[in-house]
């Protein structure tokens, strides 16, 4: 009946899915109650490994075949049901094969078997927890992604409860370890390809990512979109409670920390793969060295595996170093050059030997081991036929009577030993010859090998030197590797970016173009626009604009940048901030259709521009459209601070031709244009410092410290928002206040330089230098408000601790404390007088 057989004694009953006792069944020496109390303990410890051996045989015979991980719990379930009816078929051979003395009896047999009624029992709860009853009423309906998580997380959460064994649990803790390193075999297999070969095979959909079949490698949405996470359809149900895991990643506990980055590690991959090498070496790399990235080797191959092992031949071979007393194995793959060499258990075991001179010398292979005499004399005849003189020991290679030839060719003899030696260093290495052995037997470092079925063969029958938490065994046996080989990808990656790929150069071509770097790209261009503006002229033809943007960039000594002049293009918007840009970010309000010219002359005038700069594949999965997009924003802010420091250099060139009139009103004018000078100086100063130099360090030092090509993508996200935060164009609301006084002073600089055009023009009438000079007034005042306002707002979120880098700002603004006092009291300056006094009339 535990063997799982019906007999004359017990039968299974369909109906109540059960064994059950034949009536009539009786002891001489029991009553009939003592003797079911007695059976009862068999009766249940078989009914459970019946109903085991029932489920497995569901998920086993189903149709389609069960995905990988429940085939492989099933298969591991079935080897430990296996395992138990052995107990009891070998306690019937012994019962079988006993003496005449010995008389079995009940007690003794439930004593002896009683291992495996509690093990029965325990079984049972593990099968019926693990399998999701779910999948036996849906059948292949339910994701098999949503299985293996049940599965996985289910072995995982009862090994962590098993651990800590009690006496007389270590079988209990033991079983699940083999169900749950059996069942872990084919997702690391998943793993194992998609980390040294860049393939998702995963024909059944097990594991927690998929690929985007509507995005190519070489699509620029290719890093973001072409593998997406795999969510969960079902709630699990797991120790008696439901878990509502709808919409959450379908990854198991065991890697749940690691999905990012095998994610990132499988693309690098595929990128490297798909990507032709380009002649840039090392020696010819960026001019923009990151680190000591130049330094690494660049002859690096990803796809290389450990010792020619699968993931899942090393996960169980250093299983068996924690378990066992293997652990001199897997510190082999510990190394830091792990990704060299040679068959590991030669380096191993030749170490291990060094150790003992002796035993090194007993096993030479040229002095202590014989080979076997080998006559070929009939192979011979057997090939050349004719007759040949009768045998003779001396011919052949028959050396048992010595050697028959000279000094040479005995040393040539010895060549071939030593050869031999290199070859095989030991002989205890070279397989026993064994008749009907599968190749894999032989080699059993070889893919596809016989070594996992080996490992989980021995970890029924050991005695475990420890029980450690799946946590451990996880990190010891399998995360550890799978986290080298990322970094091990990230290296290669990294190489490639910054050699091959010139990714640092491309960087700079953008900080050169968006951030106004180069000191004569845009001159021309710029300057043409600004003189535009200035006399009222149209300016919204973008072909008249690109052959102004490609004269500029022809003519400056920083041409060379740019692959080719047209590689950069300017267009007009349509409105001043694309419909898909926060009008927040700039400060300003968003207009209805291209506007007119004269209405487009003030400060947000240059908002219609957007400057496109193709960025070539695969850096274009760094720089994409949408970073495009924010460059852009903070060019439109740059361009406001360096339209206002041209229009008030303008100014003072015209005011220091007049500087002989020292009129009250002329004074003032000077007073009002070095304040607007100075905080548009300062404020470019600023800009120049913190988004140019300041900005660009931190990027090359991220850069340095990037392991992965999505830490690569990160640091570069930080770079654009940290210059995005220092250019007050972030979506925030301390930003759009900051920008929107700032806008109000860079504005207010151009309304001074229109006056100050009209007054030079030398034909103004005196009600118009009336007007003039009340407009310089209001230009006073509301610089004054807009300058005691960001000095409060800044200060304060200074003393808060909010945004130190505007400390800089603060500084060079309030130059020697002169609008706010160290403690932050603001500062009144006297009034140059009223306009009527400064124009020479009375008031009144």
């Amino acid at each position: 009946m535990l063997q799982g057989f019906s007999c004359s004694l017990f039968s299974w009953d369909n109906t109540s899915n059960s064994f059950r006792p034949e009536s009539g069944v009786y002891v001489s020496h029991l009553s009939l109650k003592s003797l079911h109390c007695l059976l009862n303990q068999f009766i249940h410890a078989a009914t459970c490994l019946q109903l085991v051996g029932i489920s497995l045989s569901k998920v086993e015979t189903a149709v389609p075949k069960p995905p990988p991980t429940l085939g492989a719990f099933a298969c591991s379930a079935s080897a430990c049901l296996k395992r138990l009816r052995n107990i009891a078929l070998k306690e019937e051979t012994s019962t079988s094969n006993a003496d005449d003395i010995t008389t079995p009896t009940l007690l003794g047999l439930a004593n002896s078997l009683s291992s495996l009624c509690s093990g029965a029992e325990f079984l049972f709860q593990v099968v019926h927890q693990a399998i999701p009853a779910v999948y036996f009423e849906f059948g292949v309906s339910v994701p098999a992604a949503d299985l293996a998580v049940h599965v996985l997380d289910y072995l995982h959460m009862k090994l962590d409860e098993m651990c800590l064994v009690q006496g007389g649990e270590e079988e209990a803790y033991q079983m699940v370890l083999y169900m749950y390193v059996g069942s872990l075999l084919p997702y690391i297999e998943g793993l194992d390809s998609w980390l040294f070969e860049g393939i998702i095979d995963d024909p059944f959909g097990e594991m927690f990512f998929f690929t985007n079949k509507e995005v190519s490698v070489d699509g620029a949405e290719f890093w973001e979109k072409s593998y997406l996470l795999r969510m969960l359809q079902h709630s699990n149900t797991i120790k008696g409670k439901e878990h509502s895991n709808r919409d959450h990643p379908a990854c198991p506990l065991f890697i749940k920390d690691l999905t990012r980055s095998i994610v990132s590690a499988g693309k690098s991959l595929q990128l490297m793969r798909h990507v032709p090498n380009s002649a840039v070496n090392c020696g010819k790399g960026s001019n923009y060295e990151i680190g000591s990235t130049k330094c690494l080797n660049y002859g690096l191959y990803p796809f290389k595996r450990m010792a020619g092992l699968s993931l899942s031949e090393v996960f169980s071979v250093s299983l068996v170093g924690l378990i066992g007393h293997g652990d001199h194995v897997c510190k082999y793959f510990w190394l830091d050059n792990w990704s060299s060499i040679e068959n590991p258990v030669i380096t191993v075991c030749r170490t291990s030997i060094g150790k003992k001179g002796d035993a090194m010398k007993t096993l030479n292979l040229s002095r202590k081991f014989s080979l076997p005499s080998l006559n070929d004399v009939g192979l011979r005849k057997a090939i050349f036929g004719g007759e040949r003189t009768a045998f003779s020991d001396s011919e052949g290679t028959n050396y048992t009577f010595g050697f028959h030839f000279g000094e040479s060719e005995y040393r040539r003899s010895q060549d071939e030993r030593k050869l031999l030696e290199m070859l095989f260093p030991f002989p205890t290495i070279l397989p026993s010859f064994q008749d009907d052995v599968p190749l894999s037997e032989l080699l059993p470092f070889q893919r596809n090998s016989s070594l996992i079925s080996r490992v989980l063969r021995w970890m029924q029958k050991v005695d475990l030197r420890i029980t450690p938490l799946p946590l451990v065994i996880v990190q010891y046996c399998l995360t550890v590797y799978i986290q080298k080989q990322v970094d091990y990808i990230g290296v290669n990656m990294l190489l490639k970016l910054m050699n091959e790929w010139r990714l640092m150069d491309e960087l700079a071509v953008l900080r050169a173009i968006y951030l106004l770097g180069s000191g004569d790209l845009l001159q021309h261009f710029l300057t043409v626009i600004f003189n535009k503006l200035d006399k009222g002229e149209a300016w919204d033809d973008d072909f008249e604009l690109n052959t102004i943007l490609q004269e500029s960039i022809r003519n400056s000594s920083d041409c060379m940048l740019l692959s080719a002049p047209d590689s950069l293009v300017v267009s007009i918007t349509k409105n001043l901030v694309d419909s898909d840009e926060e009008a927040s970010t700039a400060g300003v309000v968003l207009s209805t259709p291209r506007q007119s010219h004269v209405n487009s002359f003030g400060i947000n005038g240059l908002d219609m521009l957007k400057f496109t700069y193709k960025v070539p594949w695969p850096l274009e999965l760094i720089a994409n459209t949408e970073t495009i997009k924010k460059y852009n924003q903070v060019m439109r802010f740059l361009l406001k601070v360096k339209r206002a420091k041209f229009v008030l250099d303008k100014v003072r060139r015209w005011m220091w031709k007049g500087r002989g009139s020292a009129t009250n009103n002329r004074k003032y004018h000077w007073l009002v244009e070095q304040k607007l000078l100075h905080f548009v100086d300062a404020f470019h100063q600023y800009v120049m410092d913190r988004v140019y130099h300041s900005a660009w360090r931190e990027l090359c030092e991220g850069m340095t410290a990037a392991k992965s090509l999505d830490e690569v993508i990160e640091v570069h996200e930080s770079y654009i928002l940290s210059i995005q935060r220092q250019c007050f164009v972030v979506p925030d609301k301390l930003g759009a206040l900051i920008a929107s006084r700032v806008n109000n002073i860079l504005g207010i600089a151009l309304d001074f330089y229109n006056i100050q055009q009209t007054l030079s023009s030398g034909g103004a009438v005196s009600a118009i230098k009336a007007r003039c000079e009340m407009e310089v007034d209001r230009i006073e005042k509301q610089f004054d408000d807009c300058i005691a306002f960001l000095l409060r707002v800044l200060s304060f979120k200074l003393n808060v601790g909010h945004f130190p880098h505007l400390a800089d700002l603060v500084t060079r603004i309030n130059y020697n404390y002169f609008y706010m006092s160290a403690n932050g009291n603001l500062m009144t300056a006297s009034s140059s007088g009223s306009v009527t006094s400064r124009l020479g009339k009375n008031p009144g």
